[in-house]
Parts: C-alpha cells; structure tokens; sequence
C-alpha cells in the first residue's frame, strides 16, 4: 500500500526532464549573445571615438597632474600653443601660457629599467 500512496509523483517529475536541456541550451545561447553584442558595442565605440575629424584635433591634453581630490593641473596643447590650466572645485583657472609654439615632439623620459616581479615583491616584504 505505501507504493500505491502516490502512484503520480514519478510520472510527473519524468515529464518535466525532458524540456529542461533544450532551456538550458536556450539560456546559455541567450547569455552568449547578450556578451557578444557588450563586446561588439565596446569595440565599435573604440573605433569610432578613435576615429578623428578630417582636420585633425586641435586640443589635445599633454600632461595632467592630480594635487587632491578636486584639483588637477593640466598641460594642453591648443592650436599650438601651450596652456597651463588649473582645474578645481571653483573653477579652471589659466595659471600659465607659453610663448612661441609648442615644441614639435616631447621629449621623452629616460627608460627605467623594470624590474622583475620577484624583486618587487623581496622588496614590498621587507618594508613590513
């Protein structure tokens, strides 16, 4: 008698298996999608921001320098010309402008040599 108690619980549990693989598929296919088109979107928004006017940019950004948690100074290059600008919580201010034209390649840094990560990580442990 405790087999015939219920004699529908089996048959109902085996006829709900058979569709959970094709949602199961269904739902993965749907979440690769939804990646593939944040990624497709990410890289077309790459390509077309990089993608600059016919003449050109005449402002471009050299150099900028934090000094808090709202101010920044700002090395720009505008039509030649160089500008020192201070940016804060008041306002931009314009600290400096270079007479003449703007040199036509920066002068680049020396390169310091990278050091290995083990070295770093030696030299991190023995600070603490």
């Amino acid at each position: 008698m405790a087999g015939r108690a219920f004699p529908h619980a089996v048959p109902a549990a085996a006829e709900a298996m058979p569709g959970l693989g094709a949602e199961l598929l269904q739902m993965l296919l749907s979440l690769a999608g939804v990646v593939a088109l944040i990624l497709l979107a990410g890289w077309l928004g790459r390509r077309l921001q990089a993608r600059g006017r016919p003449g050109g940019r005449r402002l471009r950004c050299v150099e900028a320098i934090s000094l808090g948690g709202r101010e920044r100074v700002l090395l720009l290059d505008a039509d030649g010309k160089r500008l020192l600008l201070g940016v804060g919580a008041g306002g931009v201010r314009t600290l400096h402008v270079y007479q003449g034209e703007a040199p036509a390649a920066d002068e680049a840094a020396p390169a310091v040599p990278a050091a290995p990560f083990a070295e770093l990580l030696a030299g991190w442990r023995r600070r603490r």
